[in-house]
């Protein structure tokens, strides 16, 4: 992977933790925000559907649990 490309939500494997860099979409940020995707807060990959999508992400301390697509996790770029 080149050094310029990062990570998404979608990257990460079951149980995975990562913590949230920026929100390239600027249509879908604002929805991401409202659901408490903001920047600087970690995100743990629960589980994936059979087929990959939709996804489960846990935000924060395990108190709030997101079911996103996969276009939309693509949206969550993550830090290094």
């Amino acid at each position: 992977m080149p050094t310029s490309a990062r990570r998404t939500a979608n990257d990460l494997r079951v149980g995975e933790t990562a913590t949230v860099c920026c929100l390239k979409d600027p249509e879908m940020a604002l929805k991401l925000l409202e659901m408490g995707c903001i920047p600087g807060t970690q995100v743990r990959l629960a589980g994936r559907a059979p087929l990959g999508d939709p996804l489960m992400l846990v935000l924060g301390d395990e108190e709030y649990t997101l079911s996103l697509r996969v276009s939309e996790a693509t949206t969550i770029q993550l830090k290094a």
